[in-house]
């Protein structure tokens, strides 16, 4: 079996500044990181601009393995379009190697044919988008009910009906897996795997949501180290990026052990 590779996504410790944030990953050994553009008084949302990002990646000798993300991707507009110009653009200034694509989750687009007919048309729209700027679409289905696409399988099958194999890779989220119930896991079309956990045992799965994610351990529900041992075995060998929502993992008081404290559990159980 492979050996295990982290990484760490800004929504781990969101309060960090990007320098901070870098630095984290730094100390716990990992080399690889997700910026978002969804933080508050944070890159990208704060200004800061892309030769800002990159110098600061260079400087702590961190590779930034995507930008994270692209909303409602699947939901094709001008306004659309314009996004992901800019993003795409912002994530090759920045050194990025990819950029995440999340599907709109508001209950519309879900109906049968509607659905895969959107998706193609935003893949064939993004792909020579990213393919001009050497980018990587990371295509992440959700496992919310509401989600217009749930479906790892679906997004595999867009993909290839694009030819957009070079051009796209699937994000298996360990959370969203648990909660659309789909077997099947397409480790090789996958370019990252999120990991969080679950451990709230009064929840029903189908309200599980962004909050209840924290870092993985013993009482997890969602069967993380499976899921990690099933892709390793069936040839992933990419980087295992935490990212936990929950407040209570954003207001501890020492990030960098609370994320040791769940690499080794990871590592002793995988």
């Amino acid at each position: 079996m492979p050996a295990l590779t982290f990484a760490l996504n800004h929504m781990t410790a969101p309060a960090l500044t990007l320098d901070a944030f870098f630095a984290l990953a730094v100390s716990l050994g990992m080399t690889s990181v997700e910026v978002r553009n969804d933080l508050d008084g944070n890159a990208i949302l704060d200004g800061t601009t892309p030769s800002e990002v990159k110098s600061l990646a260079e400087r702590h000798g961190v590779t930034i393995i995507s930008i994270n993300a692209l909303q409602r991707f699947n939901e094709w507009t001008p306004a659309r379009a314009a996004e992901a110009k800019e993003l795409i653009d912002y994530a090759s200034a920045c050194g990025a190697r990819a950029l995440v694509l999340v599907p709109k989750n508001d209950g519309t687009g879900q109906a049968e044919g509607e659905r895969q007919a959107n998706l193609r048309e935003s893949l064939t729209a993004l792909k020579p988008l990213l393919e001009a700027a050497g980018i990587i679409g990371l295509v992440e289905p959700l496992g919310f009910e509401i989600c217009s696409l749930r479906s790892k399988r679906e997004a595999a099958d867009a993909m290839k009906a694009v030819g957009g194999e070079q051009t796209f890779r699937l994000v298996h989220d360990t959370f969203h897996h648990h909660l659309a119930g789909e077997p099947d896991l397409f480790a090789e079309l996958t370019g990252l795997v999120h990991i969080s956990g679950v451990e709230d045992p009064a929840v029903a799965v189908s309200d599980m949501r962004d909050g209840h994610r924290v870092l993985v351990g013993p009482q997890d529900r969602l069967g993380n180290t499976n899921q990690i041992k099933a892709l390793l075995s069936a040839g992933y060998t990419g980087p295992l990026s935490f990212e936990p929502f929950s407040p209570a993992v954003h207001d501890v008081a020492d990030p960098k052990a609370a994320v040791a404290q769940s690499v080794s559990y990871i590592r002793e159980t995988v």
